[in-house]
């Protein structure tokens, strides 16, 4: 797992490389003509959907949202209009719910574009567009190279679509230029993620919460520290946990994370203030400090893009996980009861 997290920075530059030409032009072959978006995936694929729903939104402007693969088996009927492209996230591309989702739309006779890790697969063969991610064969269970490789394609995919509309990305294409080297930055950080990852193993319930983009993040924070080291780990958008939700922190033994890669809310604040006068958990704060909230530990990086931070945070979620792991002697790279298929 660590070899893999490791890995991604050289990652990240050999797709930039891949896809982005010598004139700022994005080399993705996509449908013309999309105004809607449908996003299917599973596990931290689900995770990458949710979050690229927003960058589709923001960047595009195209309305888009993200689905779990085995729900969108269970609907009755699905949007199938002639501006609407389906997306499938898969790190295998074998991803069993998530190919027969590809092939349910497919009766609807819709436009179907996969993002996988693994070209001539069963999902990569039977969409009509693709995007590799060039991370490489991931053995760990966990996905960490996989994770952000899949975020990166789906913006330039984002930024792709707002080309095609005629829109100026070039201030984001030298911001996703500098992915790599603030990830090697972000590697840095691990000793001081080592100290939270002693702290934070003796709690028993962790909440991690976030706010719009971020909360993709949070949701795959949550995932990744439960897989890997059994806690009791739970994601919630940060306004809707102060609806009941916030009541688990009566208990003593739980502590607050929240990711964060723009700056805080009014709201976030407010809400921020009411737990901590309320309940004094110990409070994480993953990106920007804020001189409202006072934290028991802060993990940042300095860069004043969020777009790019998403990187960083994700790499941070990853080494937290590792380190709290290995704190717990849990084998990370084969977490019990957990298989992946790698093809």
């Amino acid at each position: 797992m660590e070899l893999e997290i490791k890995e991604q920075s050289k990652i990240a530059q050999t797709i930039l490389n891949t896809y982005i030409s010598s004139d700022g032009l994005i080399n993705i072959e996509t449908p013309s003509k999309i105004n809607r978006i449908v996003i299917v995936a599973s596990g931290s694929s689900y995770h990458c959907a949710r979050y690229a729903a927003e960058l589709f939104g923001s960047i595009s402007k195209i309305e888009a949202r993200a689905v779990y693969s085995s729900e969108f088996l269970l609907e009755d009927t699905i949007p199938h209009q002639q501006d609407l492209l389906y997306i499938f996230i898969t790190q295998s591309g074998e991803t069993t719910d998530t190919n027969s989702a590809l092939e349910k739309a497919k009766e609807f006779g819709v436009k179907t574009l996969c993002i996988t890790n693994k070209e001539n697969s069963t999902i990569w063969n039977a969409s009509d567009y693709k995007i590799a991610c060039l991370a490489g064969e991931e053995k760990s269970i966990a996905a960490t190279k996989s994770f952000s490789s899949q975020l990166l394609c789906a913006t330039l995919l984002a930024l792709k679509l707002a080309q095609d509309k005629d829109y100026d990305i070039y201030d984001y294409i030298l911001d996703i230029k500098t992915i790599p080297s603030f990830i090697e930055q972000t590697y840095k950080l691990q000793p001081r993620i080592k100290q939270l990852a002693k702290y934070m193993s003796k709690f028993k319930n962790i909440i991690i919460t976030a706010d719009g983009h971020s909360y993709a993040l949070a949701k795959e924070a949550s995932l990744k520290i439960k897989e890997t080291s059994y806690m009791n780990t739970t994601s919630a958008i940060l306004g809707e946990f102060m609806h009941g939700h916030v009541a688990v922190l009566n208990n003593k033994k739980t502590v607050l994370i929240y990711v964060l890669n723009d700056n805080l809310t009014y709201t976030a604040i407010k809400n921020l203030v009411k737990i901590k006068d309320s309940y004094n958990p110990p409070i994480f704060i993953i990106g920007n400090r804020t001189n409202q909230i006072k934290s028991t530990y802060n993990l940042n990086i300095e860069c004043d893009k969020p777009l790019v931070k998403t990187f960083c945070i994700a790499i941070m979620i990853q080494l937290l996980a590792l380190e709290t792991a290995l704190k717990l002697h849990r084998n990370v790279d084969k977490p019990h009861g957990l298989n992946k298929v790698v093809k």
